[in-house]
C-alpha cells in the first residue's frame, strides 16, 4: 500500500517557492477511505486578530511567517479562509476515558487543514483547534476560549524546547467572539502542528465496529507514516504495536524526568506517533510528590504524576486489543503474542527512564547502585516537599564541589536530609571520568532551569483575558524557548510559586 510515497520527499520540498500564503498540501490521509473522516468547513468569526505565528516552526514547514500575520494569513488561521489543496476534515476516534470506553468521540471542535512536508523532509499535520462545530461535537459549541489556548502554545512549545517529543504551536489567534463556559470568555484557535493526529482511539473506534478493512488500512497507513524502516516484516500491526509500546515508554520516561504530569492520559490523548498530545489540564510539579495530581477532573488520582507509567501500558493493552484481528487470525494466538509485547513495557520504561534520571544525576555509565540513589533522593524528596526543579538544577553545582551545599539543602523542610545522600552520590561519581566542571555542564543541559510554572500560566492568562495584555505571555514564551540557559534577566520565571500563588487545579477548558 502507497498513499503517495508517504516517506520519500526529495528535494522539492526543500527548494519550495516561499509566497504570500501558498500552502503546498499533500494530504494523504484524505485519500483513505472516507469513513475514517468527515468533510468540514471551519465556522466564521468575526474579528479575527493574530496573538502570536511561531517563526521558526513556519520556516521549517516552508512558510513565509510574515505572510501568516497578514491579512490573508489571519483569515486562513480562524478558518474564515480555506486555502486551496486544503483537506478541512474532522477525523473520527473512539476512547477510554478514565478507563471508560466511549465509543464515538472525534474531533468536535478541530479542523485538519491538511499536511505539510517540511525543508527538514518530514510529514505534518495542520490543524486548526476551536474552528467550530463538526459532526462529532456531541452538542458542544465548537470553539476555544483564550485562556487554554495561549496555556497549549506555551506548554507545547516548552516541552518542544525541553527535547520531549510533542505537538507543536505554530499560531494563536483572537476571534473578535466570546464562547460560554462557566463564564463568558474571548474565543481563540490554535494552530497545532504534529506528526499526525492519529491516537490510539483511532484505532479502537473501527475495532469496535468490527471494521477490519478500515483497521487494516489504518494500520499500515500508520506504519508507513511513522515507522517505514518496520514496514516489510508481513505484519504490520504486529510492527506498528512494537514501536509504539516502544516510543511510549520512552516518552512517558522523559514526562518524569521533567516533572510532567500530563493529567488526562485517555487512549484517544494517545498519539500513535509518540508524540505528547493534548494540552489540556497538563502541570509541571513544584515540590516532588508521586501521587500528585492537578487535573480538576481526575478525582481519583487514576493520572497521578507516578501513575503514568502504568496507565501508559494501560492504554497500549487497549491498542493491541483493537490490533488482535490482524496480529494473527488465530484469537488465543493473537492474544499471546499481543501480551507478550504488552509485557516487555515496563522493561522498555525502566530503562529509559534510568538513562533520563543518570543523566541529571551526572552520571554517564550505568552502575548497581544508580537505581538505589535515585530513589532514595525522591523519597527524600517527597519527605521533605523539595521544589523537583529546582533542586535537580542545584545538584549541576553540587556536582562541581560543596560550596553550594547549604543553599541547595535549604530546599529540604529538613535541610540535614540532603547530606548524607550527598556524600553517597558524590562516592558514586568518583567512578566517573568526566571532570566536575565538565560534568556540571553536562548537568545542565539536561536539567532545566526553566519550566512553564502553573502560577506563570495563570499570570499571563489573567493578564491577557482580563487586560488584553499579552506581554506575560511574549516574556514566557521568549523565556522557555531557552530552558536549560541561565537567564538572570527574567530569572524570577524560574522561583517557585509563594503559598498564594499555588495552583492546585487545572482545568480542560473544553
Amino acid at each position: 500500500m502507497n498513499y503517495n510515497s508517504l516517506t520519500s520527499v526529495g528535494a522539492a520540498a526543500k527548494s519550495r517557492y516561499k509566497a504570500a500564503m501558498t500552502f503546498t498540501f499533500d494530504n494523504t490521509y484524505e485519500r483513505l477511505p472516507d469513513r475514517l473522516y468527515a468533510r468540514v468547513v471551519p465556522s466564521k468569526v468575526s474579528r479575527p486578530r493574530v496573538v502570536k505565528v511561531n517563526r521558526r516552526l513556519a520556516e521549517t514547514l516552508g512558510l513565509d511567517a510574515g505572510a501568516l500575520a497578514s491579512a490573508e494569513g489571519t483569515a486562513v488561521l480562524s478558518g474564515n479562509t480555506v486555502p486551496s489543496g486544503a483537506a478541512s476534515i474532522a477525523l473520527a476516534y473512539a476512547g477510554h476515558q478514565f478507563g471508560h470506553f466511549v465509543p464515538q468521540l472525534g474531533d468536535g471542535r478541530a479542523i485538519l487543514l491538511g499536511e505539510l512536508v517540511g525543508i527538514d523532509g518530514k510529514r505534518r499535520d495542520v490543524q486548526l483547534k476551536g474552528a467550530g462545530r463538526t459532526p462529532f461535537s456531541r452538542g458542544g459549541d465548537g470553539r476555544a476560549a483564550l485562556g487554554p489556548v495561549l496555556r497549549e502554545y506555551v506548554l507545547s512549545e516548552a516541552m518542544f524546547a525541553l527535547g520531549v517529543p510533542t505537538t507543536r504551536a505554530l499560531a494563536a489567534v483572537v476571534t473578535g467572539d466570546r464562547v460560554e463556559r462557566d463564564e463568558v470568555l474571548p474565543g481563540a484557535i490554535f494552530t497545532r502542528v504534529a506528526a499526525s493526529h492519529l491516537r490510539v482511539g483511532t484505532f479502537e473506534y473501527f475495532a469496535a465496529r468490527g471494521d477490519r478493512a478500515a483497521l487494516a488500512a489504518l494500520t499500515t497507513y500508520a506504519l508507513e507514516r511513522h515507522y517505514p524502516d518496520a514496514s516489510g516484516t508481513g505484519n504490520d500491526a504486529l510492527a506498528l504495536l512494537e514501536r509504539v509500546i516502544a516510543a511510549h515508554a520512552g516518552l512517558v520516561a522523559q514526562w518524569l524526568g521533567v516533572g510532567f504530569i500530563h493529567g488526562v492520559m485517555n487512549t484517544d490523548n494517545t498519539s500513535i506517533s509518540g508524540e505528547t498530545l493534548d494540552y489540556g489540564p497538563c502541570a509541571f510539579l513544584d515540590e516532588y510528590d508521586h501521587r500528585k495530581t492537578f487535573s480538576s477532573i481526575d478525582v481519583r488520582g487514576r493520572y497521578a504524576f507516578g501513575n503514568q507509567p502504568g496507565i501508559a501500558q494501560w492504554n497500549l493493552a487497549k491498542l493491541a486489543e483493537a490490533l488482535l484481528p490482524l496480529i494473527d487470525a488465530d484469537e488465543e494466538e493473537a492474544v499471546r503474542i499481543a501480551s507478550d509485547r504488552i509485557s516487555r513495557f515496563p522493561g522498555l520504561f525502566e530503562a529509559a527512564y534510568g538513562t533520563v534520571m543518570r543523566a541529571k544525576l551526572g552520571f554517564s555509565e550505568a552502575h548497581e547502585q544508580d537505581v538505589g540513589l535515585v530513589a532514595e533522593l525522591l523519597e527524600s524528596m517527597q519527605e521533605n516537599r523539595v521544589d523537583f526543579t529546582l533542586l535537580f538544577r542545584g545538584l549541576c553545582e553540587l556536582a562541581q564541589g560543596t560550596a553550594s551545599d547549604a543553599s541547595v539543602a535549604a530546599l529540604f523542610a529538613d535541610p540535614t536530609a540532603l547530606y548524607g545522600w550527598a556524600g553517597r552520590w558524590r562516592d558514586r561519581l568518583a567512578l566517573e571520568k568526566l571532570a566536575p566542571v565538565e560534568r556540571a555542564t553536562a548537568m545542565r543541559r539536561v536539567n532545566p532551569a526553566f519550566i512553564p510554572r502553573n502560577h506563570r500560566l495563570e499570570e499571563l492568562i489573567t493578564a491577557a483575558v482580563t487586560r488584553e495584555d499579552f506581554g506575560p505571555f511574549e516574556t514566557l514564551v521568549k523565556a522557555l524557548e531557552r530552558p536549560y540557559e541561565a537567564q538572570p534577566e527574567v530569572a524570577h520565571l524560574a522561583e517557585p510559586p509563594k503559598l498564594e500563588e499555588r495552583v492546585s487545579a487545572t482545568f480542560c477548558g473544553t
